[in-house]
């Protein structure tokens, strides 16, 4: 004796059921979270690059955003197409036999293998637009700086109009740019491969030893008063992670005043000249006298730095008295610098 089959929801009704019990308590999460609004505004821009901040960092992103499109669509379809085969083309229970098998179509296979062709083809044009107007460099740059990547730290030479002087350096790990000009950046590196990455340029160069790599990024003029982060992206040694720095961008008047101001210390405080060499036996920290030159006079200082960091947290000296500052480096291979500056 048989027993009656039971009837049930179908495979379709299943799907569409789990779906939208999966998207109720996904909404209901949110909502525990606070304004649904904005956390599905956060979860949606998650699937996408950071807003640009530069122009062409704006055409990466567009680039972007039809490469997304693209393959959202095939997604879709694709998904789509296999949902509706297992709903159409189930086994029912009155069939006790295969489906008539077919082999091949002539026409099928034809537009699946040319339809991707195409879009292959569409996707390689457009990138290799981009890549060419990113990479493209202006002969007539504004501003011109050239970004030292060292062992752990940044450095950030202020070039003359032609690019052939060092007017000024900024050893801050912070280069200053102004917002709606061209800033042209040359990358060395004295030691190993590190990379200049900043996440709202949505590009990064790698800073290779012997290499100079140069490329043009223009703020947007609405980004004035931003500051951007930015950090080597080449695991570069043991201290890679100090390698941060920023990039703030100002309207070209304050850039101005900045840049005027930046000269006219450097022009003030000229770098010293280069020590004699010392005579076996001396201290390396002490520096060697030139000859001629009279003796050391006034307080001397003594700071070292040892795993990045400073053995002192402040230096004091007698006013109106010449002092001097002995700086011995303990971190063999990794430079550091002292700079004094006013306010913090």
């Amino acid at each position: 004796m048989s027993m009656p089959r039971r009837s049930g929801p179908g495979p379709a009704a299943i799907i569409f059921g789990s779906a939208a019990i999966a998207a109720a308590i996904f909404v209901a999460i949110l909502a525990l979270r606070g304004d649904v609004v904005e956390q599905l505004r956060e979860v949606w821009a998650s699937f996408f690059p950071p807003l640009p901040a530069t122009t062409q960092g704006a055409e990466i992103r567009q680039l972007y955003d039809i490469v997304f499109a693209v393959a959202a669509a095939i997604f879709l379809l694709v998904e789509g197409l296999i949902v509706f085969a297992v709903i159409r083309y189930r086994r029912r229970p009155d069939q006790t036999e295969l489906p008539p098998q077919i082999h091949g179509h002539n026409l099928l296979e034809i537009v699946w293998t040319a339809v991707p062709a195409v879009i292959v083809v569409a996707l390689f044009v457009l990138s290799w637009q981009t890549l060419n107007s990113v990479d493209a460099r202006s002969p007539s740059a504004e501003v011109k700086v050239r970004a030292v990547a060292a062992r752990f730290q940044w450095t950030f030479e202020y070039l003359t109009p032609d690019g052939g002087q060092v007017a000024f350096t900024q050893l801050a790990p912070e280069m200053v740019v102004p917002a709606g000009r061209t800033v042209q950046v040359s990358l060395r590196s004295p030691d190993v491969i590190h990379a200049f990455y900043v996440p709202r340029f949505l590009f990064k160069r790698d800073v290779i030893p012997g290499k100079e790599n140069v490329f043009d990024f223009t703020v947007d003029a609405a980004d004035a008063g931003q500051t951007f982060r930015g950090q080597c992206a080449e695991l570069c040694g043991a201290q890679h992670w100090a390698m941060q720095f920023t990039v703030r961008a100002v309207t070209p008047a304050e850039f101005d005043a900045w840049y005027a101001e930046q000269r006219e210390r450097a022009a003030a405080s000229p770098s010293p000249a280069s020590p004699a060499p010392a005579s076996p036996g001396a201290s390396p920290s002490a520096p060697a006298a030139s000859p001629g030159a009279s003796a050391p006079t006034g307080v001397v200082l003594e700071i070292s730095a040892q795993n990045i960091a400073f053995d002192k947290a402040e230096l004091r000296a007698p006013a109106n008295t010449p002092f001097q500052i002995r700086f011995t480096n303990n971190d063999a291979g990794i430079p550091h610098n002292v700079a004094i500056h006013e306010g913090s």
